[in-house]
């Protein structure tokens, strides 16, 4: 298990003691809506419940597990770094499939949620941000972040701290929002009402992300759209049994966009 080093960018919030993924108004169940550049989140735990009790929210999550499940693939045995853990349901799900986890956050609050998970299914909880990751270069097999760099205003460092922190060979998973989306549209909307929640997100394009990954050195394997529907439980109802299908095909009018891309070199078996 790779171990936190004294950084700027953070600290050991439970380092030694071993004490989930999005398009949602609350998140997905990883690090979602997690500002990685040290504030609270603007919604909390009880709003991430909130969500994943709703019609909505479970069939959103749903859509956006199904195109996150492919690409991490199998990570049994693998050091698995999850950014903007928020409460802990991904970097739980990891750790139950075999993966050594550590779930890093900025949010003080989010981290105290996750601890009850971290402790029941053995994962270890770091506070610190993106932009300055408290690791030691190629100290992971498996780096995830979902809904993270939305919120980061430097998202040329968390690339280039998200690469530097993976082993040759390792791969990079991460979930954004979706520029051309009605969700995306009715957020912007909100942003421009004063929302502060949805005021500085930034958007994202697959061809976007496929730019930024390749200016940090990772080569994109693999990118697939989600949530397809709009911001109605009724309609996503309806068509939820497409979403995987028309993801394989096109991330256009995708809420969600995942994408899988790898550091150069081959991974050394451990």
């Amino acid at each position: 298990m790779p171990a936190p080093i004294p950084s700027a960018g953070g600290r050991a919030d439970d380092g030694r003691t071993p004490a989930r993924p999005g398009a949602g108004e609350a998140g997905q169940g990883g690090g979602a809506l997690s500002p990685a550049r040290g504030t609270p989140t603007p919604t909390g735990p009880e709003a991430y419940r909130a969500w994943r009790a709703s019609p909505l929210g479970r069939i959103t999550d749903a859509c956006e597990a199904a195109a996150l499940q492919p690409l991490l693939g199998t990570v049994a045995g693998l050091d698995l770094l999850d950014i903007g853990c928020g409460d802990g349901m991904l970097a739980a799900d990891m750790a139950m499939a075999g993966a050594r986890v550590i779930g890093i956050d900025p949010d003080a609050a989010m981290l105290e949620a996750a601890r009850p998970r971290a402790a029941g299914h053995g994962f270890h909880l770091v506070r610190g941000r993106i932009e300055a990751l408290p690791f030691a270069a190629g100290s992971f097999d498996l780096v995830t972040a979902v809904t993270v760099l939305c919120f980061v205003r430097d998202e040329t460092a968390a690339w280039r701290e998200m690469a530097r922190i993976l082993r040759p060979g390792g791969a990079l998973v991460i979930g954004e929002l979706g520029r051309w989306s009605l969700w995306a549209l009715r957020r912007r909307v909100r942003g421009w009402l004063g929302s502060r929640l949805w005021r500085d997100v930034a958007f994202h394009s697959a061809a976007q992300l496929r730019r930024a990954a390749g200016a940090a050195g990772l080569s994109v394997e693999e990118v697939r759209g989600a949530v397809f529907h709009p911001p109605s439980a009724f309609v996503a109802r309806l068509t939820a049994g497409l979403d995987a299908r028309l993801g394989r095909r096109t991330s256009l009018g995708a809420a969600f966009i995942a994408l899988r891309a790898r550091k150069p070199g081959v991974r050394r078996a451990r």
